[in-house]
């Protein structure tokens, strides 16, 4: 007996927090359920559950669901009878003798595959491979009983969320698997301290606004005791772009203890007569001091290596927000401590060119700075409301075929980046979202 096809009565298209039925649009925030209530005022004149085809425009993913007149949504399996042309697509079609094309169903959804059944090949001579040894012992023959198997979650965003907190288990989309694998990097926590450096040779190019925000996503994540150092002679702003304790202290209160901090008897809680703790991302930043001159606050490479020493004695992450100087000793100590390098730019020509010839060198001076540079993290930011996404693409395309980072990621146009103080959470959702794909780089890098 042949199997009957599904009948599919509307199509439905979610677009973000858009959802349409053929002339029928919802919008804002109520537009699920808004749709799901239309469906069910039509499955109630018609006396009958109404089969929707629904198809997410953002994943590309399709579900096929059943409505009734109580509001009841179960999952439809089965081959799906492509509906012909005529005819509206909000209004109940008639069955047509048509043959039926199949449409992917969701794995979770779907029966199991039926092997196909095909002739016998005609024997042909077994290629030649390297004999597999036996297990000699019992134990190697046997399978462990504790093999690890994980029950994926069901989706919880999108349109599929909606089905799913409607009763219908979905299986997540790949973007939001894509955000779940992003949020595990983040989350992570290293065997050891990690320190990131943040450099461009030319300022303005975002590297106090990349700090911040890095931060921000790796210890909100992870957790992990975070600091944000500012390895800057000349003037760096990394105090004026974050919080500032009961205290107006600077790296150079820091040095004379260095000692001190250095030995057996000192504890954690010391530091916070050194640093700025920030209260709602709960991230520290040791500041430098930008109302001296630089010839009063240059280190040399021994005093880098003595800060970085008892900032990985209290912190399991450290960012470094460098200077402009590539040649200046603080920078080079700087980078020779570095297990990740970030190099932060606009869509302008000019700061690109800057963090382009700032990685090329490094790969010229070979060893470990060519390492660094090529698993460096580009982050693109779009620096004014009026840049083309043409210009962003062109901009990554750019350093995508000169090979240039690991990987090259885009932050868009945000006006709360452009706050003295960023408040994280007054952030757009597209902004935090491109801000922890940059953090999950950073991560898988560590």
């Amino acid at each position: 007996m042949a199997h009957s096809t599904v009948q599919v009565d509307y199509d439905l298209v979610a677009n973000g927090d858009h959802v349409t039925i053929g002339d029928a649009t919802f919008a804002g925030e109520s537009a699920y359920p808004d749709a799901m209530d239309w469906l069910q005022q039509r499955a109630a004149h018609a006396g009958a559950a109404r089969v929707v085809r629904s198809h997410d425009a953002g994943t590309g993913a399709e579900t096929v669901f059943s409505i009734d007149h109580a509001g009841v949504i179960a999952p439809v399996t089965g081959p799906v009878e492509d509906p012909a042309d005529s005819g509206s697509p909000w209004e109940a079609r008639p069955q047509q003798p048509a043959p039926s094309t199949s449409r992917e169903i969701p794995v979770d959804l779907a029966p199991a595959p039926v092997p196909p059944v095909s002739a016998a090949p005609t024997p042909t001579a077994a290629p030649s491979s390297p004999a597999v040894e036996a297990p000699t012992t019992r134990r190697e023959a046997r399978q462990s009983f504790l093999t690890q198997e994980t029950v994926e979650e069901p989706a919880t965003t999108g349109f599929r969320g909606f089905l799913t907190r409607a009763g219908l288990r979905m299986a997540p989309s790949a973007a939001e698997r894509r955000h779940r694998e992003q949020v595990h990097l983040v989350s992570q926590h290293h065997v050891g301290p990690r320190t990131v450096m943040v450099a461009n040779g030319k300022g303005g190019a975002g590297k106090t606004l990349a700090t911040v925000c890095l931060s921000t996503v790796l210890t909100r994540h992870s957790g992990a005791a975070t600091v944000a150092w500012d390895n800057n002679q000349t003037r760096g702003t990394l105090g004026w772009s974050t919080e500032s304790a009961r205290h107006d202290a600077s790296v150079l209160d820091l040095l004379p203890e260095i000692d001190r901090l250095l030995g057996t008897e000192a504890r954690s809680a010391d530091m916070a007569e050194y640093v700025h703790h920030q209260t709602r991302d709960r991230y520290d930043v040791l500041k430098s001091k930008p109302d001296i001159l630089a010839s009063g606050q240059r280190f040399d490479a021994g005093t880098v290596d003595r800060v970085h020493k008892v900032l990985t004695k209290f912190y399991r992450l450290v960012l470094i927000d460098s200077g402009n100087d590539e040649t200046d000793p603080m920078w080079l100590a700087g980078l020779d401590r570095t297990d990740q390098l970030v190099v932060p730019t606009t869509t302008d020509d000019k700061w690109c060119e800057s963090a382009a010839l700032l990685l090329e060198q490094l790969i010229a001076a070979g060893g470990r700075y060519k390492e660094l540079a090529e698993n460096a993290v580009v982050i693109v930011g779009v620096e004014t409301s009026d840049v083309k996404p043409e210009k962003v693409a062109e901009q990554v395309r750019r350093f995508q075929d000169a090979v240039l980072g690991r990987d090259v990621l885009t932050i868009p146009y945000d006006a709360g980046l452009k706050a003295r103080i960023i408040n994280y959470d007054a952030l757009h959702e597209s902004t935090k979202l491109a801000w922890l794909a940059a953090g999950a780089a950073v991560a898988k890098g560590l």
